[in-house]
């Protein structure tokens, strides 16, 4: 074991207790014992074998003076409680308080998105960015709010990202209803995020389509979110609309009402982006995660161990010792 060597005393203050024993041996008057009390033994010649086999006087007396000196040492050495720091160990902080709003009405089954060069449901496209983008985002507290004509509450605001992600995972299309409730997504995520500090909250709205349900109007609840200092990133999904024979076959989309998601965003500080593909969706999220970084190892600590057992056990070892040390045969005298 090699000692460390930035070693610190928490109670320095005992090692001033270093001579405590020699000023009590020479500041306190001699015991003097009384002639009465003295063993008078009237044939002392059958007690000198047992001094024979022993440690002579000066010897034992010197021995366990300095075995005394020495345990009284180690336990003020336990006493002071020496420490040692380890190498510097870097800390995350945690960077932002994030909601992420996830349309899941009857129109995220549409397929007019692209998955490289195969076609995929808007809801296959969003699940699998949004999931990387979560695992990107280490230190963050994330939570997960789901609407169609409701809103509700799918995941609150948590460091486990692989929960959030096991649950984005899971997302049924049209659990909540087919219609989309923009404004109760909004003012649900608003509740949630109101009592974490102000300079980290933020909110990603995902939809395709436009406000067509709910009690509570999107520009309404982007004021209520601005008023507590909520910035709101609006990303509006789905392949433009086309008509016509250049139509995909069978493709229904949705009217996405960008003016509205970019008046939220605006009114918040926050930006609208579109997506059209999963290449445009996944680069949006990385543009996300520049406006809104996450601070690493911003902080730094030095775990601390005591240290103060090993000074103690040498103490305990040299009390022993003591102890023993009238027991203790003498080597055998020259002749």
């Amino acid at each position: 074991m090699t000692l460390p060597v930035d070693i610190v005393w928490a109670q320095a203050w005992a090692l001033w207790l270093l001579p405590l024993p020699l000023l009590v041996y020479f500041g306190l008057p001699p015991r003097q014992q009384s002639p009465d009390r003295a063993l008078r033994v009237p044939d002392s010649q059958r007690y000198e074998s047992l001094t024979q086999n022993s440690i002579p006087a000066g010897r034992r007396h010197w021995l366990r003076l300095l075995l005394l000196a020495l345990a009284w040492c180690a336990l003020l050495l336990a006493v002071a409680r020496p420490q040692s720091f380890g190498e510097p160990v870097g800390v995350p902080l945690t960077g932002r308080d994030l909601m992420l709003c996830i349309d899941i009405s009857g129109s995220m089954r549409e397929t007019d998105l692209y998955a490289g060069n195969n076609r995929a449901t808007r809801m296959a496209v969003v699940k699998q960015v949004a999931s990387d983008f979560v695992e990107r985002r280490d230190g963050d507290r994330i939570g997960l709010v789901m609407f169609g004509s409701q809103a509700y509450v799918q995941t609150p605001l948590t460091l486990d990202h692989e929960t959030v992600q096991h649950f984005l995972a899971e997302a049924a299309v049209g659990l909540a209803g087919r219609s989309t409730a923009i404004g109760d997504a909004i003012g649900l995520a608003v509740k949630r995020l109101r009592d974490r500090p102000e300079a980290s909250r933020v909110i990603i709205l995902l939809t395709d389509g436009e406000n067509s349900a709910g009690v509570v109007d999107p520009l309404a609840a982007a004021r209520l979110a601005a008023e507590n200092n909520i910035r709101i990133h609006a990303i509006g999904v789905g392949a433009d609309a086309r008509a016509g024979f250049n139509a995909p076959f069978g493709a229904r989309t949705t009217e996405l009402d960008e003016e509205t998601l970019r008046g939220i965003s605006e009114s918040t500080g926050g930006q609208y982006f579109r997506a059209r593909n999963q290449q445009e969706l996944a680069n949006i999220y990385r543009e996300i995660d520049r406006l809104e970084p996450t601070e690493q190892d911003a902080e730094q600590f030095r775990p601390l161990r005591e240290l103060f057992a090993w000074p103690l056990g040498l103490a305990l070892l040299l009390s022993v010792l003591w102890a023993l040390a009238d027991v203790l045969p003498a080597g055998r005298g020259r002749p």
